[in-house]
């Protein structure tokens, strides 16, 4: 059953699935705020931070000239390995989950974090896993080599 999940949903739309579910976390269920003084400058500088990190793997992956698309990563014509993937194996969804938890920054409520945890965690195994099993059926070697140099997340 949880292989029907796999690389079938965008991930930017799970992005605004858990950043609603943030939102009505923090309306209906703000069992523990978490809220401290400045808290609203620290989430939109997180918010612009993620999305900074997700252009600069967009960018490198069209400077690579592969696909952006994270639906058909058989569809890759390398392994890019330069720039900001020198430090991340997933600059996106790094930047997604950085930006969520700006959202979750906003709202402040324990469940909004705990939501921003939940998001990584579908990503990883819905998103990312499979990336990686179509990269390394398509690359072989350089990108396992890759991969045991950079880490997934951080």
């Amino acid at each position: 059953m949880s292989q029907k999940l796999e690389l079938k949903v965008p991930p930017v739309a799970v992005w605004f699935v858990f950043a609603l579910l943030v939102w009505m976390v923090s309306q209906v269920l703000p069992l523990v705020r978490l809220a401290f003084f400045g808290h609203q400058g620290l989430a939109v500088l997180l918010f612009v931070a993620g999305g900074i990190i997700a252009l600069m793997g967009v960018l490198e992956f069209r400077r690579a000239q592969t696909t952006v698309n994270p639906m058909q990563p058989h569809q890759a014509s390398c392994v890019v390995d330069t720039g900001i993937f020198k430090l991340t194996r997933n600059p996106m969804y790094l930047g997604l989950a950085v930006s969520l938890l700006g959202v979750a920054a906003w709202w402040s409520t324990f469940g909004g974090y705990l939501l921003v945890l939940l998001f990584c965690l579908y990503l990883t195994r819905f998103q990312i896993i499979p990336e990686e099993r179509a990269l390394l059926k398509l690359f072989g070697a350089p990108c396992a080599d890759y991969m045991h140099r950079v880490r997934r997340w951080l």
